[in-house]
């Protein structure tokens, strides 16, 4: 039975969206609210020009084990048993050991409408936008997930697994595949430190023509 849900602000959640590798397979929320999760980003999350092509998988229970299953074959394939053993094995085994995936992508016939729609000022952007819009997703569920009281981690086994991955679960063939999003319970302990800063603030933000106005009541 899940754990009741537990809920935090935006700021409190954003603050707190850290990458937690050490993950049970374990919830605290129901599979239909991870769902819902997943419906909202797809209907809200903004996209230039809205021409909403993000495209999102969320996989759970046997079929996660089976996409880290496809992870652990291709990787095996590729870089030889003995760097597989020097670390990635358990680095993998880590990742199946948690509650589930959401795999983002991009719709490529939307990426196609939207560049030969564009006026040919932003012919060049559009690609660039494209790759923001699904950023933007991955953030909402990453602070959305924190907020429940998930732990989360995003990979990048993409185009390794993409073909074998569309497959297995049908997955159109003009998606392309972008990240996987591992979340999860963390495990005791796991709960990482303070946010080391590598600048200064005053480096990293600039701030031009701010008045401190009365907030009006």
């Amino acid at each position: 039975m899940a754990s009741p849900i537990v809920t935090m602000s935006f700021t409190e959640a954003t603050q707190k969206r850290r990458t937690i590798r050490a993950l049970e397979a374990k919830t605290t929320v129901p599979d239909s609210t991870i769902v819902k999760l997943a419906e909202a980003a797809i209907l809200t999350v903004p996209s230039a020009f809205d021409n909403q092509s993000a495209r999102l998988t969320v996989v759970f229970g046997n079929d996660h084990k089976k996409l880290w299953s496809i992870t652990a074959d291709a990787l095996l394939a590729r870089i030889g048993e003995e760097r597989w053993n020097g670390g990635t094995k358990d680095r993998i085994a880590n990742f199946a050991n948690a509650y589930g995936t959401i795999l983002f992508w991009d719709d490529q016939s939307c990426a196609t409408a939207m560049k030969e729609n564009a006026p040919d000022i932003y012919k060049d952007k559009t690609d660039e936008w494209v790759q923001q819009s699904n950023g933007m997703h991955q953030y909402y569920l990453w602070t959305a997930l924190e907020a429940l009281g998930l732990g989360v981690n995003l990979q990048h086994y993409n185009p390794l697994i993409d073909a074998q991955v569309q497959k297995t679960w049908g997955v159109p063939s003009n998606w392309k595949l972008k990240a996987q999003m591992v979340f999860g319970v963390p495990k005791d302990g796991s709960a990482p430190g303070e946010k080391q800063q590598k600048l200064p603030l005053e480096q990293r933000l600039l701030v031009f023509g701010a008045v401190n106005h009365p907030v009006p009541n």
